[in-house]
């Protein structure tokens, strides 16, 4: 489904199919997101916090700030690893992040510190992304199974609309991301500011690093959208008969 499309009978035989611009443009996002994120990270964690207070300590503070105490804070292997998990209370932290006492560290403690925040307060678009997440798995997993046996089966119209529905769910998924992940960058800066974890200046590199780590998010919703447009050109309104 990638390169050559091969149509027989129909007057065109071999031609490169022209939505595969759509996986490359893609690709650029998603790998220039990656870099940005990467290079900037790696910069801010040079800069030292005048706090002093590594990215657990940091978390730690913001959620009891909150009247949050049953969420417990973790190390996790790997980097940029981090991520809150509601389903037990956990928050980890990677090994860059945990331990570490620089301005990107805190901030992307604090940014997971929104997410636990957010989980706390029933905020709505977490609650619908929660909700997505065993859609949003089964539907990307099994998608591609109904459009190919659509395919193979005489491109049955009825299977490949069944295989795009199910990827448009886990679009859904990605969109509805979004605005989850804006929002706990926004409550991590305003609570960092508000209990002097972090000066005005120092907020205002922590606030690169999270636009950064978002921009991550807007490339995987913007890849979901294109490979989405690209079923659609490719098969919802195909007519074989």
């Amino acid at each position: 489904m990638i390169g050559l499309y091969v149509r027989y009978g129909y007057g065109y035989g071999y031609y490169m199919d022209p939505t595969y611009i759509l996986i490359i443009i893609a690709a650029v996002i998603s790998l220039l997101a990656q870099l940005k994120v990467k290079s900037t990270f790696s910069k801010y964690s040079a800069q030292r916090s005048r706090s002093g207070m590594t990215g657990a300590q940091a978390a730690e503070r913001l959620l009891n700030s909150q009247g949050i105490y049953d969420v417990t804070i973790q190390r996790v292997s790997g980097k940029l690893t981090d991520h809150y998990d509601p389903g037990n209370k956990t928050l980890n932290l990677s090994e860059g992040v945990y331990n570490n006492a620089s301005v990107a560290a805190v901030g992307v403690a604090a940014h997971e510190c929104g997410h636990a925040i957010q989980h706390a307060k029933g905020y709505l678009p977490l609650a619908i992304r929660s909700a997505l997440v065993p859609i949003a798995n089964f539907g990307s997993r099994v998608s591609w199974i109904f459009i190919i046996l659509g395919i193979i089966f005489s491109f049955n119209q009825t299977m490949i609309y069944i295989g795009i529905f199910m990827f448009a769910a886990a679009v859904l998924f990605q969109l509805v991301t979004l605005p989850v992940e804006f929002n706990a960058s926004s409550r991590a800066l305003q609570l960092l500011k508000e209990q002097g974890i972090l000066s005005t200046d120092e907020a205002g590199n922590t606030r690169k690093v999270l636009s950064a780590a978002a921009m991550t998010y807007v490339a995987a919703a913007a890849t979901a959208v294109l490979q989405l447009l690209r079923l659609i050109l490719l098969y919802g309104g195909r007519d074989r008969d």
